[in-house]
């Protein structure tokens, strides 16, 4: 292979590696460990000297030759003086995938029968698909996804460069085994808590990887084959999904303008989950006085109630009506809340407040599970709550949704009036009726060609079919701008069906 040729291999290879979020050096380095390992580069060879490479790639001789000692450190690369730097064959030898054996003709003919030996089968279980590459679709009316120019870069960045001081890692890098990080506990305590109306000690307090992670747990300290749970019904489809796991008697309620009703059918339910501070997925919140009610059963007749207070604090006007855990005066509730949710999904972090007895338990279901959600993301976001960031991008989300809501609401108006809107009174999303016969499975197809992304409602509820063609449109993720040739698209494709 000529020189010519080889610069021209070389440079191709850096432009695989370029990453804006890498420095010139690391994608040098990302570049020479991927020509090593995907065998571009056989073991025991020589690679460029810096020299060379540095002159194939246009670059300065002192980034390649750093970048080599680098990988020498690693163990990729050997330096032999007055010879220059070698693949290390051994080192390379351990990391490479070993090629498959030969199976035995046994083997071959009875492979195992994964089927007959699952317990739970998840993948037959109905809940909320989204396209993995929705943010390419120009109109992504989905619920619970992330919007990139509403995420604080700059604040989340200085509170992961704080994080990485020498003080802090010595303090997150440890395995915790069951304990959170004490500087999170002490913000959702202080912060996040009393916002909600609801106060608890630290050892009330258990940090999970998520909401659901918190729903995961409590289904399975709480839940066994004979308990009776009830659920809203419309429902979130993954709660419902999590309880089945451990229970076949689900006793789903049927909601109304206020939420879940409480009334005779609850007699029969050992434990209740619902989402009073805004259902899922109508929106709706439960008045103050139901919530009296719901607590007055519960203490009545001995029950607990799981209570996921998800999007409680955006609420468009007025103020919010305190948790149902507020009210709590008999440890009749577990609460759960999210603390990423709104704006960053991806950063799984939730927590759980409950009994110090059952809090205990938590903690050690946990270890079994995970040990502990990232120590280093639970330091980052203590700094992100305690340097007012997270109350400033609350703000921040509530006004945007607010303003998208309105835009999404106007629109419907004018392009979609067959269709019946629950009222909108905070939230990402907004709950729709549409005309009796519409085939919203149809719709959706239609519609995601047209480059506009819907949830269809059926998923929501328990029984099926479901009692009416139901959408939920969410705005979290889409532009402003988008909203009202997104809307007509929709129209235009309900018009056509």
């Amino acid at each position: 292979m000529n020189h010519r040729t080889n610069a021209l291999l070389w440079k191709q290879l850096l432009q695989r590696s370029a990453r804006s979020n890498l420095s010139l050096q690391g994608q040098i380095r990302e570049m020479l460990v991927s020509a090593i390992l995907d065998g571009m580069i056989d073991p025991g060879t020589p690679v460029p000297s810096g020299r060379e490479l540095a002159e194939q790639l246009g670059v300065a001789r002192n980034t390649v030759v750093l970048a080599y000692k680098q990988l020498a450190d690693e163990g990729y690369l050997l330096s032999r003086q007055r010879s220059g730097h070698f693949v290390n064959a051994e080192f390379v030898a351990g990391l490479r995938a070993r090629e498959p054996g030969t199976a035995d003709a046994d083997a071959a003919m009875a492979p195992a029968d994964w089927e007959r030996r699952l317990r739970l089968q998840p993948t037959r279980q109905r809940s909320i698909h989204k396209p993995a590459d929705w943010q390419k679709f120009p109109y992504p009316f989905l619920y619970g996804q992330f919007d990139a120019s509403l995420f604080p870069t700059a604040n989340w960045r200085e509170c992961c460069l704080k994080a990485l001081s020498v003080l802090d890692i010595r303090d997150w890098a440890p395995d915790h085994i069951n304990r959170d990080d004490e500087t999170l506990v002490q913000q959702i305590r202080t912060r996040v808590l009393p916002r909600r109306g609801v106060w608890a000690q630290a050892d009330e307090i258990v940090v999970t990887v998520g909401a659901q992670h918190a729903l995961y747990m409590a289904a399975d300290l709480l839940l066994c084959e004979h308990s009776t749970l009830a659920l809203e019904n419309p429902g979130y489809p993954d709660a419902r999904n999590i309880f089945a796991a451990r229970t076949s008697r689900l006793l789903p309620i049927d909601v109304d303008a206020d939420g879940l009703p409480v009334d005779e059918r609850l007699r029969e339910a050992d434990y209740l989950y619902v989402t009073p501070s805004h259902q899922c997925p109508t929106g709706v919140t439960m008045p103050l006085e139901r919530r009296r009610r719901l607590l007055q059963w519960a203490d009545r007749h001995d029950r607990i109630i799981i209570e996921d207070d998800f999007e409680s604090e955006n609420r468009f006007g007025g103020e919010p009506i305190p948790a149902l855990k507020s009210l709590d005066r008999n440890h009749r509730v577990i609460y759960i809340g999210s603390l990423s949710k709104s704006w960053a999904p991806g950063l799984r972090l939730g927590y759980i407040v409950a009994p110090a007895p059952l809090a205990r338990e938590f903690r050690a279901l946990r270890r079994l599970m995970l040990r502990h959600p990232s120590a280093f993301v639970q330091r980052a976001f203590a700094l992100f709550l305690s340097l007012g960031h997270h109350d400033a991008q609350l703000r921040r989300i509530a006004m945007a949704q607010q303003q998208r809501s309105r835009a999404v609401l106007e629109a419907l108006a004018r392009h979609a009036p067959q269709c019946e809107v629950t009222p909108v009174i905070g939230g990402g999303s907004c709950w729709l009726r549409l005309p009796d016969g519409v085939d919203t499975g149809e719709l959706a197809r239609r519609a995601a060609a047209a480059g506009v992304l819907i949830e269809t409602g059926d998923v929501f509820f328990f029984q099926q079919p479901a009692p009416g063609p139901f959408m939920r449109l969410g705005w979290q993720s889409i532009p402003d701008k988008a909203i009202e040739p997104g809307i007509a698209l929709l129209g235009k494709t309900l018009q056509g069906l």
